[in-house]
């Protein structure tokens, strides 16, 4: 088949380098080569990553002490027991401090009474936890001396025996069943688990943060409270990571077909109009390629990326951690502090607040706009929030007002003459997208006719169905027909 790249000059139309462009995504020099590599020998990239390696071993290194990490992380990393991060109830999600489950001291025995004390509080959801998992990393309400200490520790409880998958004296688990979707997620094991006064040694609670003593004293430690919810933040920024990865391998087959395939608007006889050139095309097309914040229809990457909507909690909950960057970052505005990174155009917000354009044919016009959107929107909730009796009361009576300045943050967008040489530079491989229509060099036609005489289908003229089944049926012999 003759060789032929069909987005070249698009290519050409870049306006940055696309060679550093791909360093920046990658992270660095050898995590670029790295990756090349990688794309040479797999497909795809894992889409499963269990919840032992992902959340179980990071509680304990970030909330565990040394002598706790010590114990606990050689038998984890050599899968000596299998873990689970249990945090979410049926009842409570993203509120953690509303969390039933609890945790009481026993100071005669030395040891914590975990319990259930409702349906609500029972265990749902954690990946790994329906057949898998033999220990778990459980958060609970802390009650030392009949007092309520709060949700600040994580315990270390053993669910399942050695021997054989039953559960402890005490546990029940099981499996929640079905999700939505199908494959990926529905191979992972999310359970629902109940203690009923289950005993674990003292020094089960990871007690990094905070200590309960011998001597049955609560003690705060100097490190910052904050740091119980490392684990949640390291897992949204995977989640954000890995949703990202998903979009930009999306945008990048469609970009690229988009800018290979033509319709209409000939004029004549010339060539047809490039369906990327239509602003409706566009204005569906460019945010998701620069705000990675969608999902696009293409079946595999749905049903695979579409539950990181809502597994860490309803998206608003991430669009409001946003928000409250953003409003961070307005609160330092006059301390002389240059913001950096995605919000850098925050320090242009005076200009930005004034400045009207009226060369909308610049590319440099429009992401102005839109940065005087969003820099607008930070400041006017800034304003609003301030005349609150309280931070936390402007943030729940504004958060409608929030959800939408975040999302403006996120839709800051880059222009046409770039499209091709943005998506090159996330540096997936034909092999990696596994699209025709995505291919690098945009010969998407006769690939993809080629293609269709791959399918098994086609290895005979007539098949077996036939004769079986569709020729007794156009003969008007269904009835004899074996069915």
């Amino acid at each position: 088949m003759e060789e032929v790249n069909h987005l070249a000059n698009e290519r050409s139309k870049a306006q940055f380098d696309v060679e550093a462009m791909k360093i920046v995504w990658a992270g660095s020099q050898q995590q670029l080569d790295a990756s090349e590599r990688i794309a040479r020998l797999v497909a795809t990239k894992i889409t499963e990553r269990h919840l032992h390696w992902g959340m179980f071993i990071p509680a304990i290194k970030g909330q565990g002490t040394e002598q706790q990490q010590q114990k606990w992380l050689p038998l984890s990393y050599k899968m000596q027991i299998i873990g689970c991060y249990a945090q979410t109830e049926l009842g409570h999600g993203s509120n953690v401090q509303g969390l039933k489950t609890t945790a009481t001291l026993d100071p005669k025995s030395d040891e914590f009474i975990i319990n259930s004390p409702t349906l609500t509080s029972s265990k749902w959801w954690p990946g790994g936890l329906g057949k898998a998992s033999t220990h778990g990393v459980v958060y609970a309400r802390l009650l030392v001396d009949e007092k309520d200490c709060g949700v600040n520790n994580g315990f270390i409880v053993h669910l399942r025996s050695f021997d054989d998958p039953s559960p402890l004296p005490g546990i029940t688990v099981a499996d929640i069943g079905m999700k939505f979707g199908n494959e990926v997620y529905n191979t992972i094991d999310n359970g629902v688990l109940q203690f009923d006064h289950v005993s674990i040694p003292r020094d089960q609670m990871l007690m990094r943060v905070s200590q309960v003593t011998r001597e049955g004293k609560y003690v705060q430690s100097d490190v910052p409270r904050q740091l119980l919810y490392g684990t949640m933040v390291y897992v949204w920024q995977t989640i954000v990571a890995d949703a990202s990865c998903a979009l930009s391998r999306a945008v990048c087959i469609a970009t690229r077909y988009s800018a290979v395939q033509r319709q209409f608007g000939s004029q004549d006889g010339g060539p047809e109009t490039q369906v990327i050139d239509y602003k409706t095309q566009q204005n569906r097309l460019f945010p998701l390629v620069t705000t990675a914040c969608a999902y696009s229809g293409i079946p595999e990457l749905f049903v695979v990326y579409v539950p990181a909507c809502t597994y860490e909690g309803d998206n608003v909950v991430l669009l409001l951690q946003v928000a409250r960057f953003l409003m961070k970052i307005v609160s330092q505005l006059g301390s002389g502090k240059q913001p950096v990174g995605t919000t850098a155009y925050m320090g242009r917000v005076e200009h930005l607040l004034q400045c009207c354009s009226e060369d909308w044919l610049k590319p440099t016009a429009i992401l102005e706009a839109f940065e005087a959107r969003a820099a607008c929107m930070s400041v006017a909730c800034a304003k609003n929030i301030s005349k609150m009796p309280s931070l936390e009361e402007g943030f729940a009576e504004l958060s409608s007002n929030l959800v939408e300045t975040a999302v403006a943050h996120c839709q800051l967008i880059g222009a046409r003459p770039n499209a091709i040489a943005l998506v090159d530079a996330f540096n997936y491989t034909d092999h990696y997208l596994g699209s025709v229509l995505g291919r690098y060099d945009g010969n998407v036609y006769p690939n993809l006719y080629a293609k269709a005489w791959e399918e098994p289908l086609n290895d005979t003229a007539v098949s077996g169905v036939y004769r079986e089944y569709i020729r007794p049926m156009l003969k008007q012999q269904l009835r004899t027909a074996r069915l």
